[in-house]
């Protein structure tokens, strides 16, 4: 299929209408015309392209790109887009392999006029082919593996005044639409406008002190909404973001030693990667980079102790952040010292644009008082691509502005202000959670467990350690198959394969629980919720208070009878699997994936080997994939420390 054959199909429907919305028809968030600098971000971009046509825009692995040639290479794209469809109202699809060719087909597709969606290589195929659909866009762009049918990469050679002149696009147009997770398993399309992209990256830069001076380093998924915020502030300000090679997760001493190298001086982490970022660097007895400036936090409740340790012996600042993706990404920003008596680290002070206040039942609670968050102002979004109804839940008007067209998005989250009109986090309203920074109702994958045969009921929550990965407890159709009360059985084997291969199919990775239990009930407390805390004792008692079937006190478990003890390096390399995976029954053949392993828990084990083991030293992330059970980890470190020529 040619570009040309991605056109979209005949006029939408009216939902899709609604959220699509004319530049000269929309009403949400920002419509106000052209707009000037501070609401326009191509007026930004030809700013910062007048000012700094020769300093770096974007620097790669293999190439460092001035505003000048990047000017000039997605003029070139945005001629291209154009003239496959790509104009004001329609979106340009990206699922480039790459982060640099992301960032370019970004801001080729605002040149266009259009706005632009990130195909997450991370997602199931089914779901890849849903959003594809949904979307509807003029045309895709890419060469990743997930790219889908038709998808090209522009010519980067011709001239940009070559082919179709791009349209003008105004501030109530659309920027982009990126996808959350949605309760009922079909996620949202969060519909984000032109104004509301250039107010956020003007107000960022403003927050941030950005200067053409400074390097924001790439690091977020790219089908995440943090990557709005690594790449239009910097650029927005003359500065440069620095992109990796692929969107391959970098542990610990790889994303350092990537700062270091390229002079990065901003980064933003989510919540659980920069605890391992500081673990690391904590037990390696090093600093944070000369050049790096400021650390950017966020995604999930911070606990305060780590938080003032970083701040006692690390020179780059934190700034602490909140936000959702149907407000354009962050909202607020706490950039102080954290008071030694504190108990929760402030979310900080709304950004230029942001009205937050905290409300119960509709009405402002004083300072101090715990009520519901609410966001306005012209950041937040128009709505959810085709989806009127949960448009009008959640982005509802505003009784309490003197705008009768003023709107608030109604976040779900607990909250209050502090003595020094901080907004602080206190929960969720529902049962959401989030995990590894994604938003994610838990309902979903339990109906997704309990649509299986053989599961009556299911529970799924973070694990209690480390809060990165999803635990499952399922409670068998057939009684008989249950495990005695108060006991916790972990599947293995075909009957785990069998159940995590379905919601692999139908989920994206980090909504998958890798840890399964089956329990003969679900406990419950005294308000008659799930006794979540409850469910965990009886998951930590698991190979641990007594001996596994086949197993006699005070063998080593996963040793088959009669198999001798592990020999090095292979014990060491079983005893921190066993750690972090927090499982003890762990054998030698087992796969770190198969049981809870992720990226941030892939982090933690290689930092432990390399501490352990002199052969680890070099070891990467990666290796972890070809390699995933101690016997076959052990085996890489014994070639690898085995002399030339051997």
């Amino acid at each position: 299929m040619s570009p040309a054959d991605t056109a979209p199909a005949d006029a939408p429907d009216t939902a899709a209408a609604q959220a699509r919305g004319a530049g000269a028809e929309a009403t949400g968030a920002g419509a106000t015309g052209a707009g000037g600098p501070d609401t326009d971000f191509l007026a930004q971009w030809e700013r910062s392209v007048r000012r700094h046509a020769d300093a770096p825009a974007l620097v790669t692995p293999g190439r460092v790109l001035s505003y000048r040639e990047v000017d000039r290479l997605t003029g070139a794209w945005a001629a291209s887009f154009a003239g496959c469809g790509a104009g004001p109202g329609q979106i340009v699809g990206l699922a480039f392999g790459d982060p640099a060719r992301t960032v370019l087909g970004m801001l080729a597709a605002l040149r266009s006029g259009a706005g632009f969606t990130v195909l997450d290589d991370r997602l199931p195929t089914a779901a890849r082919t849903a959003l594809v659909r949904r979307t509807a866009a003029a045309v895709w762009a890419g060469d990743g593996a997930h790219a889908p049918d038709g998808a090209y990469v522009p010519d980067g050679t011709a001239e940009p005044g070559d082919g179709p002149a791009p349209h003008h696009a105004g501030a109530g147009d659309l920027a982009y639409v990126l996808f959350t997770s949605g309760s009922t398993g079909q996620p949202k399309g969060t519909v984000v406008e032109r104004g509301s992209l250039g107010r956020f990256a003007a107000a960022v830069a403003e927050r941030l002190e950005l200067t053409a001076g400074d390097r924001w380093l790439q690091v977020a998924s790219l089908g995440f909404d943090v990557v709005v915020e690594e790449v239009f502030p910097a650029l927005a300000s003359g500065a440069a973001v620095v992109c990796r090679g692929d969107t391959r997760a970098l542990d610990a001493e790889e994303l350092h030693t990537l700062m270091a190298d390229t002079g990065t001086t901003v980064v933003e982490l989510s919540t659980q990667y920069w605890l391992e970022y500081a673990r690391w660097l904590a037990a390696a007895g090093l600093l944070t980079p000369p050049r790096l400036r400021t650390v950017v936090v966020g995604g999930e409740r911070m606990d305060p102790e780590p938080y003032r340790r970083w701040q006692r012996h690390q020179p780059a600042a934190l700034a602490h952040v909140y936000g959702l993706t149907e407000c354009t990404v962050s909202s607020t920003f706490y950039t102080g010292r954290l008071p030694d008596g504190a108990t929760e680290v402030p979310l900080g002070r709304a950004l230029r644009g942001v009205e937050i206040s905290v409300r119960r039942d509709g009405a402002p609670v004083p300072d101090g008082e715990t009520g519901e968050i609410h966001i306005g102002g012209p950041l937040v979004a128009r709505g959810f691509l085709d989806d009127a109804a949960a448009t009008a839940r959640r982005f509802v008007r505003d009784p309490l502005a003197a705008d009768p067209t003023a709107r608030v998005y109604v976040t779900g989250d607990l909250g209050r202000i502090d003595g020094d009109g901080h907004l602080v986090f206190l929960g969720r309203v529902d049962d959401q959670i989030k995990i590894r920074g994604h938003r994610l109702e838990p309902a979903r994958v339990e109906r997704a467990l309990c649509e299986g045969a053989g599961v009556g009921q299911a529970v799924v929550f973070p694990d209690p350690d480390t809060g990165t990965a999803l635990w499952a407890f399922t409670v068998p159709a057939d009684p008989r198959q249950a495990p005695p009360p108060g006991e916790a059985v972990r599947l293995t084997g075909p009957d785990r394969d069998a159940l995590v291969a379905r919601l692999a199919a139908a989920l994206p990775d980090w909504a998958v629980p890798r840890v399964i239990h089956q329990v003969s009930v679900l406990p419950k407390n005294p308000h008659g919720k799930v006794d979540k805390r409850l469910l965990a004792r009886w998951a930590a008692t698991v190979g641990t208070a007594t001996a596994a079937p086949g197993e006699k006190p005070g063998e080593e478990p996963g040793r088959e009878p009669g198999e001798a003890p592990a020999e090095e390096p292979l014990r060491t390399v079983l005893g921190h699997f066993r750690e972090v995976l927090r499982a003890p029954a762990l054998g030698p053949d087992d796969n770190f994936f198969d049981h809870g392993g992720q990226s941030l828990l892939a982090m933690r084990l290689l930092a432990q080997l390399r501490a352990a083991l002199p052969a680890a030293a070099s070891l990467r992330a990666s290796a972890l994939f070809s390699s995933p059970t101690p016997r076959l980890l052990s085996r890489a470190l014994t070639a690898a420390a085995a002399p030339p020529g051997r």
